[in-house]
């Protein structure tokens, strides 16, 4: 395509475009990028101009298409954003910068890159649409072109694209950047399948064709006696979208009977409905497949009704109705139709279907894993929504799959942090329950009721695991705190020293290189600084005598047994197990902050646990988070009848399940004898293992645990 034929395109899709600008643009890519070629061996500025003809494919304006034009001349050619803004103008200059931004960031991981690289894509989609729409049509034509790059990295920028920039296209309601995306990469990733369904999909047009026809005149002649001018068209599904029916199904492409599609097009929407009624009296409709989309449009802007009727010959076919407008902005997308409603009510319309973006720049600031920011992403991006109701008859959108939890965090965040039960369509259900379309939820709270660990299991939003994942992380973060205060004034008590004002402990804090006191009372809770040497700044020590201080050898302890769990919103709160259950991996855990002592570790079902429930305000969310190759040394405790090798057959049976016997006595001299064991082992699973091996040994008459003697790493 040259200069001539692409402005005699554009012109045919947008008869305002500024064409003397359109060319300028060019002129100036061509100049910048003279020299350059692409991998295919085309000229440079050859790619620009396709990447402008997609954006006037998309019905965009003159300054999104020349800045497609101008996309990649700071990046790869040397311009300058000044030099485009005195060329161009500020709103051009601002769109090729936006671009340029997110391609020039340099990072020590590739994970770490492309989470950097879509973090400022998002920010600068918030400033402005148009550049993720500049940006879309860059890859799709870098997709188009793709077979002239490596193999390796066909495959990974052929997998971005399904699983970010499909989405992202879905999202703005670009439905055919997002099929042809879908498509290209699904010939990428699997070459084989795609070339058997297009295969497929070409032999069967001549039959398809003919029962389109066959549904097409009828209904035609039945919509014109009704008064409806209608413009009817049919086609087969995209290949992807069929390869995920084959999927999902499990059965062949022969068996996949809703692959055609059908659309009618009408002027209003009194219209479509009376379509549909025409439509259901001509052809059985099949149940639980009609969608109303116009009464309750998709996030993205998408208004239509789908259903899908028993056909000619007994085929199922899907069909589309929407009206002009509709049809507009499900084919081009919200910019386009941004765009095309320009000075009517369009901004405070755009907000509202932005919320979703407004949603992840809000959780992503909170994000630091860059699998979880990419997961979380994917999610968000991807999700089909649901239409819920609150009691009052207030609509709320939620992704498929959603909680009445995500439901109590989408009224509020308080909600969400109270919630205790909910009634659906007015039935108490369990908090697990997946929402429906059509649902009304209503949230009962308590002012006593908190997040929990296992809340993160039940929601499915991003915005309620952020919210729990920061509230977990704080209220980690104020016990430390309290845990912190006590162990220092504790210590101070020791070493008779008074307790220090508000100001000298702030001087403390800031001595010892804190921004505040509550930072350097969590770092003592948690074990992470030394309180021996915060001691030391207030009264130097006398030279060392004896054992170390009871505070020291506790420091020495927690860290040298605290391996292996997890506390619910914190890093490296100091924690010991309970010497009274001594819990190991496998079992149910609960945390208690104990005073000036850190976290003890209890088995669930600990007796001594009731104490727990009576202060639930100690209470801490754990749960085990052991390496592989941890191992717990365990102390056995059994009753037997004296008797000649009691002792090997005991420590043989052990060792036959592989777990390593570390010690083993029998005290002889009563009756009956008492032997102490110690083994390794790394789970529950292993204890009752080794302890039902035991219990078969003859003249074993019982045997339980004494304890966790030590934690080790294997």
């Amino acid at each position: 395509m040259n200069l001539a034929e692409f402005i005699i395109a554009v012109e045919s899709y947008n008869a305002n475009i500024d064409i003397a600008l359109v060319r300028k643009a060019y002129e100036f890519s061509d100049r910048v990028h003279a020299g350059q070629f692409r991998e295919s061996g085309d000229p440079f500025v050859e790619h620009c101009l396709n990447v402008a003809f997609i954006l006037a494919e998309q019905h965009m304006d003159s300054a999104t298409i020349a800045a497609g034009l101008l996309h990649d001349a700071i990046e790869d050619a040397g311009a300058t954003v000044e030099e485009i803004k005195g060329e161009f103008g500020e709103e051009i200059a601002q769109l090729v910068d936006g671009l340029t931004k997110m391609s020039e960031l340099k990072f020590k991981s590739l994970a770490e890159q492309q989470v950097e690289y879509f973090r400022k894509m998002l920010l600068s989609m918030a400033k402005d649409i148009r550049v993720i729409v500049i940006k879309l049509a860059d890859r799709l034509h870098n997709m188009r072109t793709l077979e002239h790059l490596p193999e390796e990295k066909r495959k990974r920028i052929a997998l971005e694209t399904r699983e970010i920039y499909a989405p992202l296209a879905h999202r703005f309601g670009m439905a055919r950047v997002r099929f042809e995306l879908e498509d290209l990469a699904f010939k990428y990733l699997n070459s084989k399948e795609y070339a058997e369904i297009e295969r497929k999909i070409t032999e069967s047009r001549d039959e398809r064709e003919a029962y389109i026809k066959d549904l097409t005149i009828p209904l035609k002649a039945a919509l014109e006696s009704a008064n409806i001018k209608a413009e009817i068209t049919g086609r087969a599904k995209h290949s992807y979208s069929i390869y995920r029916k084959i999927v999902h199904r499990g059965v062949p492409f022969e068996q996949i009977y809703d692959f055609l599609a059908m659309r009618v097009v009408v002027d209003t929407i009194t219209e479509c409905y009376h379509a549909l009624g025409i439509i259901h009296t001509m052809w059985a409709p099949v149940p639980d497949r009609f969608h109303d989309y116009i009464a309750n449009p998709k996030s993205n802007m998408y208004r239509s009704m789908h259903t899908t009727v028993i056909g000619p010959r007994g085929k199922m076919i899907e069909i589309q109705i929407r009206t002009h407008a509709m049809h507009y902005t499900a084919e081009y997308g919200i910019a386009a139709h941004w765009l095309y409603k320009e000075g009517k009510k369009t901004q405070g319309e755009l907000d509202r279907q932005m919320a979703w973006l407004r949603e992840i720049l809000e959780w992503q600031r909170e994000m630091t894993n860059p699998e979880e920011f990419m997961e979380y992403l994917k999610v968000d991006l991807f999700q089909e929504d649901i239409f819920v109701y609150t009691p009052a008859g207030e609509l709320k959108q939620l992704p498929r799959g959603s909680t009445p939890l995500d439901f109590a965090f989408v009224v509020h965040s308080d909600v969400g942090f109270h919630c205790v039960g909910a009634k659906v369509n007015g039935k108490f259900v369990p908090l697990t329950t997946r929402l429906e379309s059509g649902d009304e939820i209503e949230i009962k709270t308590s002012p006593h009721q908190a997040p929990s660990q296992d809340w993160l299991k039940i929601v499915r939003t991003t915005r309620a695991k952020t919210k729990i994942k920061h509230w977990l992380k704080q209220k980690g973060f104020e016990q430390s705190i309290l845990l912190g205060k006590e162990m220092f004034e504790r210590e101070l008590k020791k070493h008779r020293l008074a307790l220090l004002t508000e100001t000298e402990m702030s001087d403390l804090a800031a001595m010892n290189g804190f921004t505040n006191t509550e930072q350097m009372l969590s770092a003592i809770g948690s074990g992470s600084t030394s309180l021996q040497t915060l001691i030391n700044k207030i009264a130097p020590p006398e030279p060392e005598k004896g054992e170390p201080s009871l505070v020291k050898r506790f420091i020495d302890q927690a860290r040298g047994t605290s391996r292996g769990v997890r506390v619910a919103g914190v890093g490296n709160l100091m924690y010991r197990f309970a010497s009274c259950c001594q819990p190991v991996p496998g079992e149910r855990i609960i945390g208690f902050v104990t005073r000036g002592r850190g976290l003890s570790i209890h088995r669930a079902d600990c007796q001594n646990a009731v104490a727990i429930l009576e202060e639930p305000e100690r209470r801490v969310d754990v749960e085990w988070d052991v390496e592989k190759g941890q191992s717990f040394l365990v102390r056995l405790y059994a009753l037997v009848n004296d008797r000649k090798n009691i002792l090997k057959d005991i420590t043989e049976a052990i060792s036959d399940v592989d777990i390593n016997v570390r010690g083993g006595e029998i005290a002889v001299g009563q009756s009956p004898a008492i032997g102490h064991f110690v083994v390794e082992i790394q789970n529950y699973s292993q204890l009752s293992k080794a302890l039902d091996k035991i219990r078969h040994v003859n003249g074993v008459l019982s045997v339980d645990r004494e304890g966790i003697s030590d934690f080790n790493k294997g």
